[in-house]
């Protein structure tokens, strides 16, 4: 039976497995941890990384419950305000520009008098857009999705696409990759069913990522693509204090300020009125961050 206290235990030992197989993947980094309570009701544990790969990087676990505010009780529209919600997130900065930036989240939702939902997805935010690594990353994610249904994949595909979307600069955070919430059913079955997805979605991330370390992480890169990174980097910060739902979520219930903005890039620069010529690297970069691109095909 697929219980929250099932589904907590899960994401816990997945924060363990990721952690260790990045440690190993960085080659000399190593997690420190903090634990933390919530005033309202449970809490959590926050792991950092900075090693020779990864710059700054989270792999967060939360477990927490209480009360909603009244602005998201009506906004989640839920009878009353009692819930539990537990997940897993991950953000990791890497030093070299040729890696990309990743996030993944996994999480779980529950409030009292029966209603439930799985959340969650992987996405990629390249500095550097390559046909075959994007192609690589969404065949990855395809076939994820494909072994629970076939269905899931253009879909969420889409609302990633769609979600990811920094809506004042007019153009994704990234290329994208699967989104998905609110995946509910009033079945046992059809509950299982889900939950094994958001397995297969978590047991995901670290094959993925090991590709592009193992590929871009001993890369040479000079300093002009050091600070391209530095740029998409600000991108990515505008998207998540302006857009993000996560962190919005994460700040007015209460949650810890400090693993919320743990996805914050190290460092980040906006140069003004900057300028960018179309056919550079950098260019051809920028006019891929866009909706709608199929790159399976």
């Amino acid at each position: 039976m697929v219980t929250k206290e099932v589904i907590k235990e899960w994401f816990m030992s997945l924060q363990d497995d990721i952690c260790n197989s990045l440690e190993s993947l960085d080659g000399s980094g190593q997690f420190q941890e903090d634990l933390w309570q919530r005033k309202g009701g449970g809490g959590g544990r926050s792991r950092a990384i900075s090693g020779k790969q990864i710059e700054k990087g989270g792999v967060n676990f939360s477990a927490v419950e209480g009360t909603l505010p009244d602005k998201i009780k009506n906004k989640l529209q839920l009878d009353n305000g009692d819930f539990f919600a537990t997940g897993v997130s991950i953000v990791l900065h890497p030093h070299n520009p040729h890696v990309p930036i990743i996030h993944m989240n996994v999480r779980y939702f529950e409030a009292d008098g029966g209603k439930y939902w799985f959340g969650g997805g992987i996405d990629l935010t390249p500095h550097y857009v390559v046909d075959e690594d994007a192609a690589f990353f969404h065949q990855s994610l395809k076939d994820v999705c494909d072994a629970s249904d076939e269905s899931y994949y253009p879909k969420f595909k889409k609302w990633a696409d769609d979600y990811f979307f920094i809506k004042h600069r007019n153009e994704t955070r990234g290329i994208g990759g699967i989104f998905f919430d609110r995946l509910h059913s009033d079945s046992a079955e059809g509950k299982q069913a889900f939950w094994e997805f958001v397995q297969r979605v978590g047991e995901a991330f670290v094959p993925i990522y090991s590709h592009y370390i193992e590929s871009y992480g001993d890369a040479s890169f000079t300093e002009g693509e050091k600070e391209w990174q530095y740029h998409r980097r600000s991108r990515y910060v505008e998207f998540n204090l302006v857009w993000d739902a996560g962190t919005k979520f994460g700040l007015e219930t209460g949650g810890r300020t400090e693993s919320i903005l743990m996805s914050m890039p190290p460092m980040a620069k906006w140069e003004y009125n900057k300028m960018i010529t179309p056919d550079s690297a950098e260019g051809v970069s920028q006019s891929k961050l866009k909706k709608g691109i199929d790159w399976t095909s």
